[in-house]
């Protein structure tokens, strides 16, 4: 079995180590390359099982979101994600809005309290609970009379 990095060459015995355990084999880095000798692998650990435990080295490095991971055969590629300009662009479009947003409901909020407290305040700031329903009368089962 082989995995190609790519990209992601600098973490490369890091990852190494983190397959050891699971695959049941030292993994061979050389290059851009970790080689897992397939008899030497543990019973049952199959190419998606190694992609499974790849995705999850990536998470915990935090870089998840960056890479996806392609199995072909009993070959393994970890490919970058290049986002375009225009992807790139709306992200910070919507980061710069939700950095604008946040602080004006804390404004409002702000003001509510500023404002003179009036007797029987408390009253209003607590929610009102629904009117209680009248009891309605029991039915009457067949063969009873009034």
């Amino acid at each position: 079995m082989k995995v190609t990095l790519g990209t992601l060459k600098d973490k490369g015995e890091d990852l190494a180590a983190f397959l050891e355990p699971r695959v049941g084999t030292k993994p061979n880095l050389s290059g851009g390359e970790i080689e897992i000798e397939d008899d030497q692998v543990k019973e049952g650990v199959r190419p998606r099982h190694v992609k499974t435990y790849i995705k999850r080295f990536l998470y915990m490095n935090g870089v998840r979101k960056n890479y996806r991971v392609f199995v072909a055969g009993k070959e393994l590629t970890i490919q970058e994600i290049e986002l375009g300009e225009k992807a790139e662009e709306e992200a910070e479009k919507k980061q710069e809005k939700k950095v604008v947003e946040a602080p004006a409901p804390a404004q409002e909020a702000k003001q509510e309290p500023e404002e003179a407290p009036k007797e029987g305040a408390d009253e209003k700031a607590k929610p009102k609970k629904a009117a209680s329903k009248k009891p309605r009368p029991k039915k009457k089962k067949a063969g009873e009379e009034d």
